[in-house]
């Protein structure tokens, strides 16, 4: 973390990408994966999807973390997208490129013939890219309506969307952000627009921004309705009550005709500059992570003195469950300044009373739960062995709604000082499926992030489900989670990978999960960083 030079945003667009679709054109989507070694890929971020165009310009910049002194080898990989689910493998694929981010960061402007595998073309497509470091986390929020819009429907009014674009040093135009689209309307009112200072204008407030606002069509082939010009420092007058209009000008029209006035107002309602604050943000400013194991003992483990048990503890001292520890734990432990981690079992019968117990120490000490440093987990997990008996059922909620009690109570201070991480290490035959659901959704509302890593060879469709990647997790009830904080990782796909392939693959959403929660919150770091102006 502490290597990590900066963030790069990088713009994508395409041009002559291959149409898979029947009677329309492709719908692309620009993925950046990250090479994790032993021939897997992370992915970083996408794009959004752009509905039927061949040469898409992609609004939502990917973000980079870059380091220096780390060879980075990326992956980008266009995808004709058909369906609503996350997971790319059942999209067409249009093409892909691999290269560094040296080498993007190194060119202005980098572009590249797609390719669909190495050596074999993707037709003619290609795509280009270019960085731009992240120095300024401020961020650009407006609020913004239009009336009297030129209608551009024969049968309806106008469906307008706006796009922001920002020049260039080189003076050409590029693409900052773009509205949603407001169908059959000539007098819009958008959603508020948040974008990072950095992307609309490179802090610069005087810098020339073009505005267009045009109508849209499904084929791709959008109507211009009209354009203005402006610049921060003016955008900068809308607030507190007076707005500032904009007339919106189509070039034609106003050459054509001389009573033309124009087409239509744009008003900006309002106009702030907010702080955004980043994970380095959060911990350099004294967010402690407090780290808590979940062991699943349950009978189908297997019985520990096997050899084909999940818990057999090889004549190399070491198991899936002992490593899953080792390799999350090493890396979370720097964020944790007193090194006491709360270790607990589940699924077991638990000496003297042999009663099935889904909540209990590993130290068998319920009042001082805690191990000293991950050392001090192992152990415990392998004294713990020979004296509990393995059972079930394999209940989830339990340790969520333990750990979710200490975040709870941690939340009430109304400060981003601690954040809560639950590790679950199973072997995927969960029982409470609905109750830990509610859990989960409890749990979102509170400053915690689940990580279940799945051992052995089952069917993990239900951790899958937890996950939450295809669709946002509910409740039985219907209670939608508020932020995605679950990830889940399959142990098989890392058996042969160097022991960090694990970690950086669990710990990967972690980040993004601490941030959400706390912009969700509005509460800045304990002690933010200095902001330093452009």
């Amino acid at each position: 973390m502490a290597g990590c030079v900066s963030r790069v945003e990088l713009s994508v667009t395409c041009r002559s990408l291959l149409d898979r679709d029947l009677g329309s054109r492709s719908d692309p989507l620009c993925v950046v994966l990250q090479d994790a070694g032993g021939g897997r890929w992370t992915e970083l971020d996408r794009t959004e999807r752009i509905k039927n165009c061949q040469n898409p310009e992609f609004c939502k910049k990917l973000v980079v973390d870059y380091y220096f002194e780390k060879v980075q080898k990326l992956k980008f990989g266009v995808y004709d997208i058909d369906n609503k689910s996350f997971n790319l493998n059942d999209d067409d694929y249009l093409g892909g490129i691999e290269c560094t981010l040296g080498q993007v960061v190194s060119s202005s402007v980098f572009t590249r013939p797609l390719e669909l595998k190495q050596g074999k073309p993707a037709g003619k497509g290609t795509i280009t890219i270019s960085a731009e470091e992240i120095k300024d986390t401020r961020v650009l929020c407006l609020e913004i309506e239009a009336r009297n819009l030129d209608k551009k429907d024969l049968l309806g009014k106008s469906d307008p969307f706006l796009e922001f674009y920002k020049q260039s040093d080189a003076g050409t135009w590029q693409l900052v952000y773009r509205s949603e689209v407001i169908k059959n309307n000539l007098n819009p009112c958008w959603r508020k627009i948040s974008v990072p200072l950095q992307t609309f204008c490179g802090g610069d407030f005087n810098k020339l921004i073009k505005v267009q606002c045009a109508d849209h069509d499904s084929d791709g082939s959008h109507d211009l309705i009209g354009v203005f010009e402006t610049n921060l420092t003016q955008l900068q007058k809308a607030g507190d009550g007076s707005a500032v209009e904009f007339e919106c000008i189509h070039p034609e029209k106003k050459q054509k005709k001389k009573s033309y006035k124009n087409s239509g107002i744009i008003r900006i309602k309002s106009c702030k500059i907010e702080t955004e604050y980043s994970f380095l943000d959060y911990v350099m400013g004294g967010c402690q992570i407090n780290f808590t194991v979940g062991v699943d003992f349950t009978g189908s483990n297997g019985d520990p003195k096997s050899p084909d048990s999940l818990h057999y503890i090889s004549p190399d001292g070491i198991n899936e469950y002992l490593i899953a520890i080792w390799s999350v734990g090493s890396v979370v432990q720097d964020y944790d300044t007193d090194k006491l981690f709360p270790a607990f079992g589940f699924g077991a019968q638990v000496p003297p009373s042999w009663q099935v117990s889904h909540e209990f120490p590993l130290n068998f000490n319920p009042s001082n739960p805690y191990c000293q440093g991950i050392q001090g987990i192992v152990d415990a997990y392998r004294q713990i062995l020979p004296q509990i008996r393995l059972y079930g059922p394999t209940n989830f909620s339990p340790i969520i709604n333990h750990v979710a009690r200490f975040a709870a109570h941690s939340a009430q201070q109304g400060t981003a000082s601690q954040y809560f991480i639950l590790l679950i290490i199973t072997d995927g035959e969960i029982t409470d499926l609905d109750q830990t659901r509610q859990a989960i959704v409890n749990a979102s509302k509170l400053p915690m992030s689940i990580i279940i890593v799945g051992v052995g060879e089952a069917d993990f469709k239900a951790m899958e489900f937890l996950d939450g990647d295809n669709g946002v997790l509910k409740s039985l009830t219907g209670e939608p989670a508020a932020r995605d904080i679950v990830q889940f990782v399959p142990f098989r796909q890392f058996k042969n990978a160097p022991r960090e392939a694990l970690s950086q693959m669990v710990l990967a959403e972690v980040p993004k999960q601490l941030v959400s929660y706390y912009k969700w919150q509005g509460w800045p770091p304990v002690k933010p960083p200095e902001i330093k102006k452009m």
